[in-house]
């Protein structure tokens, strides 16, 4: 009897609680989570943009290691994998469109991070429009809330959450019910949420991937709007760029409907794409100025000192220098200093050297690269090619190459792929 007595309170427990509720039945992220929470549906465009139809046998000539490291057609490759849409555009045409799984290009999921890169856009029209005065703004400026808050608030800019320097502690992780990231994701109200929370270090001292920063920016969006963000998004980005898809921005719920802007965005590929078409472009789409110039110039500018390069809720695209053997870690410094100069100088646009200890490698590195002296020391290069991409947590990639005016886009439920890889050797050949 104690045994039901215990489990019939933990199903009222369950019932009570929206967190524990959607945490639990839905478990952790997935693509199709545009239909577990309340949204603001995008109106059908009447006016659609449609890219180009290209022609390239490239994709018909040129083979790509799969995940085995063994090469295989590019198509073939994405078939084995959890891969649902993959489009490849330069100069406005599409070389590569094609669909796994039973999706089609009229398909839109749940782009999850993605969202947050796309929130940065948003900030950048913001500005322009003088809703938002300047990055240096605090926060408390337009979130009044959290005046009555931790003292930290106050310190905290626009520009901090941008870059990912808040300082708020924050646990980044869907499938614990506990976490901070699930109560964020799976509850209502997320400003309520966002003002119980504290600081574990002082502002712009420390970079942390964190879904708060970008949630905090989507609510100063909308308080200095007065209006929704989605809404926003729709009037400012979604009409003007002629989304040919029905597509919509998961909200926290029914009363507060507050953009989940972190992570909420619901698009299919090609319409995705057009937001590539716009950051290649400076900010401008089929002759019109969407957003300024300066703001995507100070987006996609070269920044190394946060991890991954990341840059107003953008990724500086890196790659492992490897030499003609396929190796990337060496014992000397001056063997780095050497590839650097005669392989990645004249075609990238910085390279990092980085110094790695014996227990730092995992052991199957070790094992591969003959690295058996714990007092050893290795050196690696991080090259920035003048990449960009926008990523979601299963591997949803916007993906940039400004230079060539080449757009990748890949959605999928796996991240089961060095995508990163794949896309830069695409790019590379093209």
């Amino acid at each position: 009897m104690k045994k039901y007595s215990q489990l019939l309170i933990m199903i009222l427990l369950l019932s009570s609680c929206t967190v524990l509720t959607r945490s639990v039945r839905y478990y952790k992220a997935d693509i199709d989570d545009y239909k577990v929470f309340p949204q603001h549906q995008f109106v059908e465009n009447k006016n659609k943009f449609t890219f180009n139809e290209g022609t390239n046998s490239t994709f018909d000539t040129i083979e790509f290691k799969n995940k085995e490291g063994v090469k295989e057609e590019l198509k073939t490759i994405l078939s084995k994998t959890s891969t649902r849409s993959f489009i490849v555009i330069r100069n406005d045409s599409v070389l590569f469109e094609e669909y796994f799984k039973g999706y089609t290009r009229q398909d839109f999921s749940t782009v999850f991070s993605v969202s947050k890169s796309i929130t940065s856009l948003m900030v950048g029209i913001a500005i322009d429009e003088g809703y938002i005065e300047s990055v240096n703004d605090r926060i408390t400026k337009y979130v009044t809330e959290l005046n009555d808050a931790d003292p930290m608030f106050q310190k905290l800019t626009i520009q901090h959450l941008l870059d990912m320097r808040s300082g708020i502690e924050f646990n980044e992780q869907y499938s614990n019910p506990f976490s901070a990231m699930a109560c964020l994701y799976y509850g209502t109200n997320q400003l309520a949420k966002i003002k119980r929370m504290h600081f574990e270090c002082e502002p712009g001292t420390k970079h942390e991937y964190q879904s708060v920063s970008t949630a905090l920016l989507g609510i100063a969006i909308e308080k200095a709007r007065g209006k929704s963000f989605a809404a926003y998004f729709e009037k400012k980005v979604w009409k003007p760029l002629g989304m040919e898809n029905k597509g919509s921005w998961s909200m926290d719920d029914k009363r507060h409907r507050s953009s989940k802007t972190y992570g909420g965005l619901n698009i299919s590929a090609i319409d995705l794409a057009k937001i590539g078409k716009l950051y290649v472009y400076k900010g401008k789409f089929e002759g019109k100025q969407i957003v300024s110039e300066e703001w995507i110039n100070e987006t996609l500018s070269l920044n190394t000192s946060n991890g991954g390069g990341y840059k107003n809720q953008w990724y500086n695209e890196w790659i492992n220098g490897k030499d003609s053997l396929g190796n990337m870690y060496f014992k000397d410094k001056r063997e780095v200093v050497k590839l650097y100069q005669e392989k990645y100088s004249k075609v990238c646009l910085k390279g990092v050297m980085n110094k790695w200890q014996y227990s730092d490698m995992k052991r199957i590195y070790r094992e591969k690269y003959g690295w058996d002296n714990p007092n050893e020391e290795r050196f690696s290069l991080r090259v920035y090619p003048g990449n960009y991409s926008a990523v979601g947590i299963m591997k949803q990639i916007l993906y940039i190459n400004p230079k060539k005016k080449i757009i990748i886009v890949r959605l999928g439920d796996d991240n089961d792929l060095e995508y990163g890889d794949l896309m830069f050797r695409i790019s590379e050949v093209l």
